[in-house]
Parts: C-alpha cells; structure tokens; sequence
C-alpha cells in the first residue's frame, strides 16, 4: 500500500464544504486552530466547549479571523456524564461527518469527575469514549464519516496497567496523563477494528501534535498550584514548546487528508516525534495490541455504561 501524500508546509486546503465537523475544547490551542482551519475551508463546525464564556469568546475570534464562518457552540464537558449524553440527546443534525476528539487535560493534581473517575483517565479516555460511542448513529449516517482522537507521543513511554487506571491503588501525575493518552490510541484503533469487522466506512484517527504552546499545563485544575508551577511551566513551554498552530498541524491532516487510510497514527516527523511535519507511522507496538484494546474498550463500556452496537447499516444501531 503505498504510502500518502505529504502535506504541505502550511494547512491542509482540502475543500470541506457540505463536512459537518464537531471539535471538543475548540475554544483555545490546538482544537481552536483546528476548528479555525476547517472553517476556513467550507465546513460546518459545532464548537464543543466546557465554558459557555470562553466558547462565545472563540466564536466570536473565529467569526473576526473567517468571516462567513459556518459556527455552532454546544457545551460539552467530558467531566461529567449527564453533559455527554445532553450533548448528543440534543443533536439537532441528521448525521456527523467529522468528529474531533481534541479535548483533554494534562498532569493535573488528583481529583475525580463528577461520575467518580480520575479525571485525567476520565476525562481524556472514559469522556472521549462515551461522546464517541454516543455520537456514532449520526456518524453512520455519514457517507464517509471519520474520528479523529489526539493522543500524545508521551504514550510511547507509558507502562500500561489495566488494574490501576482508574488510580485505584496510586498516583503518579505524570503516569496517570501518558496512561490515559495510550488509552487513546488504543481507543482509536479498536474502534477501526470493530467498524472493519461491521462494515461501516469510518475512518478512525489517532494523532500526536508534538510539544505544543498551549495552556493544558497552566490551565483548568492546573490554575491553583502555586506561582512557583506557573512560572517554571511558562517559561518550559515558552523556550522548548513550538507555536500552537504547528501542533494543529497533525490533527487538520488525519481531519482532511483524502488518502489517508483508517487506523492510521499521525505524528510528526522529527526528533522524537516532538516536532515537524504530519506523518503517518506504523512502528507503535500499541497499534498491534489488539488484546489490551479489547480489555480496554470492555471495561470502559462498563465504566461509562456506554455500550456500543457498530451498525452494519444505519439502521442497525443501538446505543444505551
């Protein structure tokens, strides 16, 4: 199978108009310049935001930076259960081309979501899994739906334990985030596994942006520990984190990229995956793990109550 085009050095201009995309935390970082960039393009995006103020903030840097924009704000907080299925028992479209998987937190001190997990697993797997798996009849209404879930390339060194994910014995801040960004790439790719085995044309995505300026380090729960942290944390992301929108970059590729197949990991091509380019790599030993994903995909259907039903037609599909 040869291998798909590179991407230019700027974003993808891929036409999106008539794409109806979701993004999650589209409000700042890499989700608002990848909400940016594919309303740039033609497509319809629905904005998923936990913060209604700072959504209404982005919509309105986005209506200033794409006039003509096509933009929705939803809130969506991955933190809590009731927020997920609201969002997609609201659903006012008949179907979902694009769905962005971008929303996360990242080394965060301990603390549960509101349905009891360790939010870092909870929010950055358990969240994205059961908005995933509940917005997946609306995908199956799209002619070539596709999921796109950023992972990191911290995940390469995270020492995956199915008994302690939820923090049940320890936690270790650092541990705790790479685990849950593993679970994403195992997310990603079982869920083309099991739409391979159904039939159903979805394309499932992950990426790696890279290190990124963003405010995942200094934001949300980060906001309380101390100036001493925040200090330290801006000037490290500020000399050794590249720009926001370069970290997009991934992320707009797996989005638009015509030939890239399903189940591909996209990252970056330089040093350590950090920085560079969007490419896809096929060499993650967690991309082959195919029985730590299923274990994975049953334990969170049973953590979220979300079980999926993939539709070998539109019409075949359950979600409870």
């Amino acid at each position: 199978m040869s291998r798909p085009p590179r991407p230019r050095s700027d974003y993808p201009t891929v036409d999106q108009h008539g794409r109806l995309a979701v993004v999650t935390g589209a409000n700042s970082g890499i989700g608002y310049v990848t909400a940016r960039e594919l309303a740039r393009s033609g497509a319809h995006v629905v904005l998923a935001c936990r913060n209604p103020a700072r959504g209404r903030a982005a919509v309105d840097s986005l209506r200033a930076e794409v006039p003509g924009a096509q933009l929705e704000l939803r809130p969506l907080d991955l933190a809590d259960s009731a927020s997920i299925r609201a969002f997609a028992a609201d659903w006012a479209h008949d179907r979902l081309d694009l769905l962005v998987n971008n929303a996360g937190i990242a080394m965060v001190p301990f603390a549960r979501t509101r349905d009891g997990f360790e939010t870092q697993f909870g929010v950055n797997h358990l969240g994205t899994f059961a908005l995933t798996g509940l917005m997946l009849r609306y995908l199956a209404a799209a002619p070539e739906p596709r999921v796109v879930t950023v992972s990191s390339e911290g995940q390469r060194f995270a020492p995956f334990d199915l008994k302690n994910l939820n923090a049940e014995r320890r936690y270790r801040t650092a541990f705790a985030y790479v685990q849950s960004k593993r679970a994403n790439l195992y997310f990603a790719m079982e869920l083309q596994r099991r739409a391979d085995a159904a039939g159903l044309p979805l394309r499932s995505m992950a990426v790696a942006p890279g290190l990124t300026r963003t405010n995942v380090l200094t934001g949300g729960a980060n906001v309380d520990r101390g100036r001493l942290y925040a200090t330290s944390t801006r000037l490290l992301v500020r000399w050794l984190f590249r720009p926001t929108p370069e970290g997009a970059k991934t992320s707009l590729y797996a989005a638009t990229a015509a030939d890239l197949p399903g189940g591909s990991y996209v990252v970056p091509d330089g040093l350590l995956q950090l920085r560079g380019e969007p490419v896809p790599r096929t060499g993650e030993r967690a991309m082959r793990d195919t029985v730590t994903a299923a274990r994975l995909w049953e334990l969170s259907e049973e953590l979220t109550g979300v079980r999926y039903r993939i539709p070998t037609t539109t019409t075949d599909l359950t979600i409870v």
